[in-house]
C-alpha cells in the first residue's frame, strides 16, 4: 500500500520542467525554480510539512497555489508543501472545523463571558445570515480554533518530519554499513 502511495505521489507531483513550460510562471521562474526548493533535504522537508499544514487548515481555497508561493520565502520544499495541503480534504475538513469550534469555544469561554443576543437582535435581516454568524459565538471560536489547530498541527508535523528524516537517514547508513 505504501509503495502504491509513493508511486502515485511521484506520478502526480509536478516537475520543474512542467513549471518551466508554464507561461504564467515565466516572470517569476528564476525564483520558483531554484533547485534548493525542489530537493528533498533535512531542512526543507519539515518546513514544507509545517507550511502545508498551516495553509491547508487556514486557507479554504487554492491551497496548493498558496503553499507553493509561501514556500519561496520560507525556503520550504515546494512539492511537500503543496502535497501536505491535501491533508485537509472533503472528508477531513468537517471534523477539523468541528474540533476548531470546540477548541476555540473552550479557549474563549464565550458562553460564560458575553451574551451575543443583543448584538444579534439589532442586526437587520437584510444584512444577511453571514453577519449574524460573524457576531455570534461560532465565528471567533472557530477562527481561534483553526489558528490553534494550524499552529499545533504544523509544529507536530515539523517534528514528525524532522525525526522521520533522521530515522530514515540512520536506517540507510545502518544498511550501508551492513553491506560493506
Amino acid at each position: 500500500m505504501f509503495q502504491k502511495s509513493v508511486a502515485w505521489v511521484r506520478r502526480n507531483t509536478p516537475t520543474r520542467e512542467q513549471f518551466e513550460g508554464n507561461r504564467w510562471l515565466r516572470p517569476v521562474a528564476h525564483r520558483v525554480l531554484r533547485p534548493e526548493l525542489w530537493r528533498f533535504h533535512r531542512r526543507s522537508v519539515p518546513r514544507g510539512v509545517a507550511l502545508g499544514w498551516i495553509v491547508g487548515v487556514l486557507i479554504p481555497v487554492a491551497q496548493t497555489i498558496f503553499a507553493a508561493l509561501l514556500a519561496l520565502p520560507a525556503r520550504a520544499n515546494v512539492p511537500v508543501a503543496a502535497l501536505t495541503t491535501f491533508l485537509t480534504n472533503p472528508f477531513t475538513t468537517p471534523p477539523i472545523w468541528y474540533a476548531a469550534y470546540r477548541i476555540g469555544d473552550w479557549a474563549l469561554h464565550l458562553d460564560a463571558q458575553i451574551d451575543a443576543r443583543p448584538v444579534q437582535d439589532t442586526l437587520d435581516s437584510s444584512i444577511g445570515d453571514l453577519l449574524k454568524w460573524l457576531v455570534s459565538d461560532a465565528a471567533p471560536a472557530t477562527a481561534l480554533g483553526l489558528l490553534i489547530i494550524a499552529v499545533v498541527g504544523a509544529a507536530i508535523g515539523y517534528l514528525i518530519a524532522a525525526f522521520g528524516w533522521r530515522w530514515w537517514i540512520a536506517h540507510k547508513w545502518r544498511n550501508h554499513r551492513r553491506r560493506h
